[in-house]
Order: structure tokens, then sequence, then C-alpha cells
């Protein structure tokens, strides 16, 4: 016994019949309910079965996801290609238009050197022609004082002749008595004092012996073209002038040298 026992307030209460039969009735509550918890458990175990039936749903609507993700992986991949494509297509159209640029440049500067090198011809040919009538110009006015006092004979029926025909007309083929070619007066005015001369301009300029322009004499043959080639023809008349059938627009008409230049001349006379 403990030394306090005599002591009613440390004294341990007697349990009473009633409190350990309540105590019971409450621990066999508690054990029911366990019971019933661990029956509802078990029946709770067996309905994964159920779980189990709604896996094939579950697994379709994945595999559905799955497909789908692939189809938008392979659409994004046929975009990038198609990006890419385009791209590329981008690239060389300007590289394309880089290079035909640059070809058009070239032609361009080729076109313009053609322009400039052609003007450049044509100045120096104007230059030359321009020396040229002066040198004639030059030739013609020193042999005036003795041309004309030597256009007798011969030279001077001749010379007679064309002038006579100035103002006929000119047509090709032409040989009198009112139009004439080239050639055609050239060789009428030379047949009238019985010189036969070639019906064309090629072989006129041939006919005689060849002199030079700064030597000319009246009733010489004047010729433009080469020699054996000439493509015109008419009679130098003496003082720096011409009598020829020109063209259809100055008919038979007589010129300066200067007007148009002569190639060469021959002397049948």
């Amino acid at each position: 016994m403990s030394h306090t026992a005599h002591i009613r307030s440390h004294r341990k209460p007697r349990r009473s019949a009633s409190t350990i039969a309540m105590r019971a009735g409450v621990a066999g509550g508690v054990l029911s309910t366990l019971a019933v918890a661990g029956a509802s458990g078990s029946a709770n175990a067996a309905e994964p079965v159920t779980q189990t039936l709604e896996l094939p749903t579950l697994t379709a609507d994945l595999a559905t996801q799955v497909a789908e993700s692939a189809d938008a992986t392979q659409q994004a991949a046929a975009n990038y290609q198609l990006q890419a494509e385009r791209d590329a297509a981008a690239a060389n159209a300007a590289k394309q238009a880089k290079a035909d640029l640059a070809e058009a440049k070239q032609k361009a500067e080729a076109k313009k050197k053609a322009a400039q090198e052609a003007a450049r011809k044509a100045a120096a040919e104007r230059a030359s022609r321009t020396a040229e009538r002066a040198t004639l110009s030059a030739a013609a006015s020193a042999s005036t004082s003795t041309s004309t006092s030597k256009a007798t004979g011969s030279a001077a029926a001749v010379i007679a002749f064309v002038k006579a025909q100035v103002g006929d007309a000119y047509v090709s083929g032409g040989t009198g008595p009112n139009s004439w070619d080239c050639s055609g007066l050239v060789q009428a005015a030379f047949n009238q004092i019985g010189v036969s001369l070639p019906r064309v301009s090629q072989d006129q300029s041939t006919a005689g012996t060849q002199v030079s322009l700064s030597n000319l004499q009246p009733g010489d043959i004047l010729y433009w073209g080469s020699a054996g080639s000439a493509y015109h023809v008419a009679v130098y008349v003496g003082d720096g002038m011409f009598v020829g059938a020109q063209n259809p627009s100055t008919g038979v008409a007589e010129k300066p040298l200067s007007y148009d230049p002569p190639t060469g001349a021959v002397r049948v006379l």
C-alpha cells in the first residue's frame, strides 16, 4: 500500500461495474466500426475490375492523341519544307535578277560605246568630205583659166550636148532624147562625135586613161565609186562644174564639183 493511501484524495477511484460495461460497449462499437470499415475496404478492393474495364477507352483516346500529334508534326515538317523551298526560290530569283541587271548594264554600256564610235566615225567622214570638197574647189579654181580655153573641137561638142540636156528628166535606163540615166547621157554625148562608149557606168569608168581630179580637162568623164565598179558618171564641163543625170529629183543638172565630189576621172579625147 502507498504511504498516501490512507489519504482519501490520493486513493485511486474504484471503477464501477457500469463504467467498465460502458467502456466495453464503446470498445465493441469501435471494433464493429473497424470491422465494417474493413468489410467496406474489402468490398472496395474488388472495384479495380470496374476501372480495368475503362482502360481500353483511355488507351483509344491516347492513340488518337498520338495520331493527331503525329499528323501535326508531319504538317509542321511539310510547312517548314515549303517555307525552305520558298526561301530558296526567292534567293534564286534575287540572284537571277542581279545577274540580269549586270547583263543589262553591260549591254547598255556596249551600246553607248558603239553609238559614240559611230558618231566619231561620222564626224571623221564629214571632216574628210569637207576637206575633199575644199581640195576639189581649189583645183577647179586653179584650172579655170585654162580649162575653158581647152574646150574646143570634140570636147566642146560633148560639153555643148550635155548642157543642152539640162532640165531633162532622169529615168533609170533612159537613153534620150528627153529622159536619161547617167551613163545613157554620157554615152549619147560621145556617140554624137563618133566615140563609142560602153553603156553602163561601171565600164565607162575604165574606158579611157585615168586622170587625177587635180588635172581635169573639159570633156573628161567623172565617176563615183571605184574604177570598174562605179555607180554614177557625169561630164566635166570646166570651171569646176559638171553636168550629169543625177537623180529623179534633180533630173539632168549642172553642179559644182563640191556638190558631190567624184572619186576619179577618165579621159577619152
